[in-house]
């Protein structure tokens, strides 16, 4: 049976395939849809489980291998670095059951703004064998393979995704799941306790490793040779092998490298013998071109192609056969900027809007939709680092200030899952090391961002399952936090007050303010309906007779209120949720109840 999947389905279906029985994530665009799909089989089958962050993950995936189970983890770019440190030792201990790590990098920073980085580079590092798939087909086979190398070679594997890979649509030939025979489990600390006095002898197995490895790497059909015009030869991995076909056709040779460490270097020297010119095309980092180079061979790379970004049709087309694609002719001052915000509704606004009004204050934030509040309206985030750092950062910042007899305040944000993530840690230290700041968890009520995951704090596992809610008030109580408030942010005289009240606290210790409503685009569960009866109640409309333009509404960023440059009054579109924030900014009460909902 053939089906069109995405690379991230497709993924998902080889681990089921597979006979996996265990996998973990935590949600980040592009590989958030992985575990989504592997969730929708069977409980029987396989259980699939969203980890407070990546590190939990990767380390929850290797118990159930050394159990004897396949297991399998995915994570966006940036989530190896919250898990390198198990990563780094695995390297060393290996596993028992296959054990596969999925790695969605982001060449065009698409969504992780942070960094572009190449995660081959930390494989490498690392001394893990990886894959890097084309499209979803490969996507597929080469999940199945890594587990089949996992347990052949005593290690977990890893395959590298790029967002064009993880979101595009290609046919997949799909197979029956593989019954997998769980593997007998056997007490090992000379393997998986990495003292001082085990780790030489771990190393060199690494070491091993790699040589045995070396002569799959020549041998797979995933390293192949494609050989057309040989006037032009191209090496290549991953997408940059689907752009480069698309560009050159048979007007060029390939050799398409599908497993990346080991490099097959026999295969590379025997097919630049074949032809008259090769280019080496990858996303981003130089991997396989720093190792054709150390072998000597001649070779164009980023001499020639970008350093950064993505190598798309019209960047090989343009470096490479020096072709420049007819731009059209655009005139930038009628386009009107739209940036980034916040969904009407958001629970955020009220709190933002506030925060923004407020002076003398650095405001820490973090990875998340709060993010966006650092633009326009409300100018409020200073920093935004990583997951969990706007507490650490503003504790840091807090202590600096001191030392130099400073009087900026410091307000840190994070939202709930961000909280969970990594920011307890950073929470627990502010207290430990009695830091003057106001932090505030933004809980509404799941994961919101990355597309409504659940997680610890939202009630429901990965598969649907009740689940014990972890108290976010009363974690901060057990860290000794002494000044903790609830508010609903939505209104906006709670929210002041609590602002100013945690603000006053100077010397007393760091204060935690939780803001409680539900994400507008959460599907709500009884709990929710229970909770919050109120919730986007009513939709809202202006009445222009009481009107005066002043334009005070707009300032909270609603996306579904516009002004009218003709009548000199605002609007307000059916985008509207009712959440009342304009109503309480609006100096002549202009806005009424347009649509009472049930």
């Amino acid at each position: 049976m053939r089906r069109l999947l995405t690379g991230n389905e497709a993924v998902a279906r080889g681990v089921w395939e597979a006979g996996a029985g265990y996998a973990a994530a935590y949600p980040g665009t592009p590989s958030t849809e992985i575990l989504e799909n592997i969730a929708m089989y069977d409980k029987k089958d396989i259980t699939a489980e969203w980890a407070p962050n990546e590190k939990v993950a990767v380390e929850s995936s290797l118990g159930a291998s050394m159990a004897g189970i396949r297991s399998f983890v995915s994570m966006k770019c940036v989530g190896v670095n919250a898990s390198a440190d198990p990563w780094m030792c695995m390297s060393y201990s290996g596993c028992n059951a296959g054990m596969v790590i999925a790695v969605a990098d982001e060449p065009g920073q698409q969504s992780s703004g942070q960094t572009a980085q190449d995660n081959r580079t930390f494989f490498k590092f690392a001394k893990y064998p990886f894959f890097e798939p084309s499209d979803s087909q490969e996507a597929k086979d080469m999940v199945k393979e890594a587990f089949r190398i996992s347990e052949a070679s005593d290690t977990a594997v890893a395959v590298r995704l790029t967002t064009r890979v993880c979101h595009s649509k290609t046919i997949v030939e799909l197979e029956d799941r593989q019954e997998y025979e769980p593997r007998n489990y056997e007490r090992n600390p000379a393997k998986y306790v990495p003292v001082p006095g085990h780790s030489p002898a771990l190393l060199e197995k690494v070491m091993s490793k790699a040589d045995r490895l070396r002569e799959y790497s020549e041998n797979t059909p995933f390293n192949r040779e494609e050989i057309y015009d040989t006037k032009i030869g191209i090496i290549c991995s991953g997408v940059s092998y689907c752009y480069a076909k698309e560009v050159f056709g048979e007007n060029a040779s390939y050799l398409k490298i599908g497993f990346l460490n080991p490099i097959p270097m026999n295969k590379i020297r025997a097919f630049a013998q074949k032809v008259d010119k090769l280019y080496i095309i990858e996303e981003t980092d130089p991997i396989i071109e720093d190792e054709v180079r150390l072998a000597g061979i001649p070779c164009h790379g980023k001499d020639v192609l970008p350093k950064t970004g993505e190598l798309l049709p019209d960047v090989l087309r343009e470096k490479i056969l020096g072709v420049e694609i007819p731009k059209v002719d655009v005139d930038r001052g009628k386009i009107l900027p739209r940036p980034p915000m916040l969904c009407s509704g958001c629970p955020h606004r009220g709190f933002f809007y506030e925060l923004g009004k407020l002076k003398n204050v650095m405001v820490s934030s973090d990875i998340g939709c709060y993010t966006l509040a650092w633009g326009e309206p409300f100018h409020t985030g200073d920093a935004g680092i990583c997951m969990g750092s706007s507490l650490s950062v503003g504790h840091g910042f807090k202590k600096g200030m001191d030392k130099k007899n400073g009087n900026t305040k410091v307000v840190s944000v994070l939202g709930d899952s961000t909280f969970l993530h990594t920011g307890v840690q950073s929470l627990m230290t502010a207290v430990y090391n009695n830091s003057d700041t106001v932090n505030v968890i933004l809980d509404n009520r799941i994961t919101a961002m990355t597309g409504q995951q659940e997680n610890p704090s939202s009630g429901l596992t990965a598969q649907g399952d009740a689940a014990v809610e972890t108290d976010i008030p009363a974690l901060c109580r057990a860290l000794g936090v002494k000044h903790i408030v609830t508010v609903n942010p939505n209104d906006l005289p709670a929210v002041r007050t609590a602002l100013k009240e945690a603000l006053a606290r100077e010397g007393e210790g760091p204060s935690v303010i939780i803001t409680r409503w539900p994400c507008v685009l959460k599907k709500l569960s009884q709990a929710d309906k229970e909770e919050f009866p109120s919730l986007y109640a009513d939709k809202y409309d202006i009445d222009k007779d009481k009107c005066i333009g002043c334009k005070q509404c707009l300032k909270v960023g609603c996306p579904a209120i516009t002004f009218n440059s003709e009548t000199k009054t605002a609007e307000i579109n059916d985008d509207c949720k009712g959440c009342t924030v304009c109503c309480q900014v609006c100096p002549k009460q202009a806005m009424y109840i347009k649509e009472a909902r049930a």
